[in-house]
């Protein structure tokens, strides 16, 4: 999991200036303590999503998708399995932040329903923080 969040999130390093946040988590400790679910093909582990219960409602932690398994739905289909996931819990919307730099991120969960609620900094990082509404 490590190698995939280094594969997926590396590109924006020198953006950022510093790993993103992803990049810095003990994956055992997020296994232990958060909902993970992850993609595999051929064996090897290409996509994540890491989800649950955060301060603000149910968060969408992380997803990640391996470069090379980019562009397929994967991604997708993660952020899917997180709105299904916050539903089946009881929750009316889904929260998430990225990154102030990670502008195609944040462009890509406005086109599928996500708005913007507030920016902040958290650990030395610009976080922009994005909520769904779930139907």
């Amino acid at each position: 999991m490590t190698a995939l969040v280094d594969a997926a999130y590396g590109p924006y390093v020198e953006r950022i200036g510093r790993p993103p946040g992803p990049m810095t988590e003990d994956y055992r400790e997020v296994i232990r303590d958060r909902q993970v679910t992850v993609a595999e093909a051929g064996g090897e582990v290409v996509g994540l999503v890491v989800t649950g219960p955060g301060d603000e409602g149910f968060l969408l932690d992380n997803v990640a998708v391996h470069p090379s398994h980019q562009g397929g739905g994967l991604g997708r289909t993660l952020l899917e399995l997180a709105e299904a996931e916050a539903r089946q819990a009881g929750f009316d919307s889904i929260y998430l932040y990225t990154h102030e730099r990670m502008t195609e991120n944040q462009a890509m969960y406005a086109r599928i329903g996500y708005v913007e609620y507030e920016q902040r900094s958290e650990h030395g990082l610009s976080r922009v923080f994005m909520r769904k509404r779930l139907p």
